[in-house]
């Protein structure tokens, strides 16, 4: 593929994957608005193994002691708040583990249109604004019962519909559980790794079934551009979470939705 459509998609892709403005809409559209190739699961796979790097490498202090007391925790049944909260990301998975095995082929036949995307970018953007509108509560993501994890999951599962955004999802899931902004987007953050590391997965299997040629020049590009783009945008979202809102993202979803429907209805 051409190298500054990889530049491009990349930075779309690790500037969006953690807003909640939905990343997999963004790589759907941009191509087919541009009148560009189809960037193919090898692309795809590279910009998910960058996301990943970085949401890893930021949140590195908080994933070593939920590893290490996890661990523990299997041995001598006793829980810590970090084996709690890694124990909490990975029973958030599961929803969408199960939906994503139940459902994939559907999503990507039935669901991948731009009236799909205008729909949900709309529709749940609406539905972030009010559950941030609500009242924002002052809980932090180590202290999550089960009830709320499986609600989260459950959001989780829903944003595998193109236009919806996960981390977008599972924020509003928090916010109206009554987590904090920077504890809900937090937590959306840290499921994001399990949830970008069986995506990548099943991509990478399709890949290796089809045996299609790899441009790895295109492939290093994207792991590098979309990993730094998303290290900074966690960063600069994390900081400016409390000060700005979601209002801006909402604006945003609305304008991009209503495009969408001007140009496709």
């Amino acid at each position: 593929m051409d190298h500054l459509h990889a530049i491009a998609l990349a930075l779309l892709q690790g500037f969006t994957e953690f807003l909640p403005i939905s990343s997999s809409a963004h790589l759907i559209l941009l191509p087919r608005l541009l009148g560009w190739e189809d960037q193919g699961l090898a692309f795809d796979v590279a910009v998910h193994v960058g996301t990943l790097s970085a949401v890893v490498l930021y949140f590195r202090r908080e994933l070593v002691p939920m590893a290490r007391d996890w661990g523990r925790s299997l041995v001598t049944r006793q829980q810590t708040r970090d084996s709690r909260l890694a124990w909490a990301v990975l029973w958030g998975t599961i929803p969408v583990g199960l939906a994503g095995l139940a459902f994939k082929g559907y999503i990507e036949v039935e669901l991948r249109s731009e009236l799909v995307i205008a729909a949900a970018t709309i529709g749940f953007g609406l539905l972030l604004w009010w559950a941030d509108a609500r009242g924002r509560g002052e809980r932090d993501e180590y202290h999550l019962g089960w009830k709320d994890i499986l609600i989260i999951g459950i959001a989780q599962a829903v944003a595998l519909i193109p236009g919806t955004s996960r981390s977008g999802a599972t924020m509003t899931a928090g916010l109206m559980l009554g987590l904090s902004r920077e504890g809900a987007a937090r937590f959306s953050f840290l499921l994001s790794i399990p949830v970008i590391v069986l995506a990548g997965g099943l991509k990478g299997l399709d890949l290796i079934e089809e045996a299609v040629p790899v441009d790895w020049g295109a492939m290093i590009i994207g792991v590098v551009t979309s990993a730094i783009t998303a290290y900074v945008c966690i960063h600069f979202f994390l900081k400016l979470l409390e000060r700005i809102g979601m209002l801006p993202f909402v604006i945003y979803r609305l304008v991009l939705g209503g495009v969408l429907l001007a140009l496709f209805l």
